[in-house]
């Protein structure tokens, strides 16, 4: 039984959305972004404690996780929701830019993973990545983004043959088309052919309760109306 979660680049939307499910379901829920400030809201909304970490450096990873520690509230499911989507033609790319990417989407989710598979040894637990349709297809002017999230699936496969044996469920989301936001405007606010972030939570949910005999690593998510 899930006891703890941790949600990685917490904010609106999607993290959101997973930690009302989260709590709900009797989870108790922290929360972890950047600017640790604007989670006032959401963590008086479901009772959530918040913290401030930068995910491309080792050392607020591993604070954040310490922080944990001390409260006794290790996490025994950890999300990995933090992206940096960057976009462009090659010859007009910043390497910073890319660098940037690199480091969020793909390092960030490794400095993650490896604090929460050290302290999960022996008890076991899930950690979850919420990748896109560009970790499976790199679209023109899209490298920067594509490169990161390639990577962050190449990192969730490899990690779910090493650590399912020490029951460690890694589980890597495609959300193959964009997600339902209405204040974003279109294509975002088209209900039939977004996703709804509440039923993504939902589904985070159920495949951090499935049974050790029937795991998932890997889960892709689109609207019924998406071509793919």
């Amino acid at each position: 039984m899930i006891k703890n979660a941790l949600i990685v680049g917490a904010g609106h939307g999607l993290s959101a959305s997973l930690a009302r499910v989260f709590a709900a379901n009797g989870i108790r829920v922290a929360l972890a972004a950047r600017d640790a400030t604007k989670l006032g809201p959401l963590c008086d909304e479901v009772n959530a404690s918040a913290f401030a970490c930068d995910v491309t450096h080792e050392e607020s990873v591993n604070a954040l996780f310490a922080a944990l520690d001390e409260r006794e509230e290790v996490a025994d499911l950890v999300v990995f929701n933090t992206g940096y989507y960057a976009r462009g033609p090659i010859e007009e790319l910043a390497s910073d830019t890319v660098r940037q990417s690199l480091e969020t989407n793909a390092f960030g989710a490794f400095l993650v993973a490896q604090a929460a598979a050290v302290r999960m040894q022996g008890s076991g637990g899930v950690i979850q990545f919420t990748g896109a349709t560009a970790g499976v297809k790199g679209f023109a002017n899209s490298s920067p983004f594509a490169m990161g999230k390639f990577a962050l699936r190449g990192l969730c496969q490899s990690l779910a043959r090493e650590l399912a044996p020490r029951n460690i469920h890694i589980v890597h989301f495609v959300l193959d088309g964009v997600i339902y936001e209405p204040a974003r405007g279109a294509p975002y606010d088209n209900v039939e052919r977004s996703l709804h972030p509440d039923r993504i939570a939902e589904t985070y949910l159920a495949a951090a309760r499935q049974h050790r005999s029937a795991w998932s690593w890997e889960i892709e998510l689109r609207p019924s109306t998406e071509v793919f």
